[in-house]
């Protein structure tokens, strides 16, 4: 019997980092990549280059000519046409997650109506109207009854701080309205939330039902990038990760989701000192996730070996850490030509995990990022920064700078 091949859409990092997964498995991987240099195709001898709205090349990603038959379609994006997936599932092509599901992660006001109807806590937020003149009335109005001050987000396609602007006014996403009038992305306005911090929750769902979840994480932004990532989320009250990993499952479950999914969450004060905080969510992503990066080093199983569980419907693994502490530091651009000059230095210390992406050098790009795992937070954190500030050709931060 032939091993099971999982057919990717979508070549960058997320791709890449499944390699090593299948091969533990031994589960053939064929992904779908934009470019034949891309970050995947430059690990994977099975990577045929397409884009992900053509249809034929998706197509032939799940049945290629000659080849064997995917046991199941995912993905590493969500940028995928629902009439593509919906035409491939009608001819019986497993997908996971399915359409219906990754609606919730390609559409933010279809994400918010259906979370607010299965009762998940989410800032208010509503809808603007498509017209432009009738957008900025609802906008006005919203910002009256949220103190002058909200977020405006494209209801697709942003990503990475991207379709997300602060505003005081409808001059401020005059450009926006104007576009959804011409057929753009609808606009939803949501509160400017007053968070203590993110956290993120990832949890693994298999289409049995079974359910796993890593511990609740904090997450660092920068410029509307994930920057840094802890685990588990220091002096995070026990009840309020007990109601993270709910909020995660209630996803799961209430949404039909297969695979990792990961919830951005907001952690947001009591009303009152002595009162407990809560979480919000802020956004939703169906497949392995930034967030969950340090798991492919701190945790018994790594995000991507149970993506691939999951879509496969193989039981799940443990997601138990291996550690007390383990922090990931992302590589957000370099002053370097090639990264790989500064392995010597970065890998003299034996605890560090660098795993690099591939990619081209430019300002602010995700080009990789550092795991380290230890007892100490402070020491942890302190080398996972330095190994990455080596890797972008920064000055290692002096004792007395951190």
């Amino acid at each position: 019997m032939s091993a099971p091949v999982v057919a990717v859409v979508g070549g960058g990092q997320l791709a890449r980092m499944m390699a090593p997964a299948a091969a533990r498995l031994g589960v053939g991987l064929r992904v779908l990549v934009e470019s034949p240099d891309g970050s995947a195709a430059q690990v994977l001898a099975d990577a045929p280059v397409g884009a992900a709205a053509d249809e034929e090349a998706v197509r032939a990603l799940v049945a290629p000519s000659g080849g064997a038959a995917a046991a199941v379609l995912t993905f590493e994006h969500e940028h995928v046409p629902s009439a593509l997936l919906e035409a491939l599932q009608d001819d019986g092509v497993p997908i996971r997650p399915g359409p219906e599901a990754l609606r919730h992660a390609q559409d933010k006001i279809v994400m918010r109506a259906r979370l607010t109807a299965l009762g998940v806590p989410c800032p208010r937020w509503a809808p603007l109207a498509v017209d432009a003149a009738e957008g900025a009335r609802d906008l006005a109005a919203f910002l009256d009854e949220v103190g002058g001050e909200a977020v405006v987000k494209t209801s697709r396609g942003g990503y990475d701080g991207k379709g997300v602007r602060v505003v005081r006014g409808a001059d401020d996403v005059a450009d926006w309205l104007a576009a959804a009038q011409e057929g753009g992305p609808q606009l939803l306005v949501e509160e400017k939330v007053p968070f203590r911090r993110e956290l993120a929750a990832l949890v693994a769902r298999r289409p049995s039902g079974e359910v796993r979840a890593w511990p609740v994480v904090e997450s660092v932004q920068r410029d509307g990038v994930c920057a840094e990532v802890t685990a588990p989320a220091p002096d995070l009250d026990p009840a309020l990760e007990a109601a993270a990993r709910e909020v995660a499952t209630t996803i799961a479950e209430g949404l039909d989701v297969t695979g990792v999914l990961a919830v951005e969450l907001f952690e947001v004060p009591g009303d009152a000192p002595d009162e407990p905080g809560r979480v919000l969510v802020n956004e939703l992503a169906m497949r392995p996730h930034n967030s969950g990066h340090w798991t492919i080093d701190g945790s018994v199983t790594s995000q991507f070996e149970q993506h691939l569980r999951a879509v496969l419907d193989l039981p799940l693994g443990d997601t138990a850490p291996v550690a007390p502490w383990t922090v990931m530091a992302n590589v957000l651009g370099s002053e370097r030509a090639e990264l790989t000059d500064a392995l010597p230095e970065v890998l003299a210390d034996g605890d560090a995990r660098v795993w690099l992406y591939g990619k081209e050098v430019r300002p602010g790009r995700k080009l990789g990022h550092v795991n380290v795992s230890g007892d100490d937070l402070a020491a942890t954190r302190d080398r996972a920064r330095a190994a990455a500030a080596v890797l972008r050709g920064d000055a290692v931060p002096t004792e007395e700078q951190r």
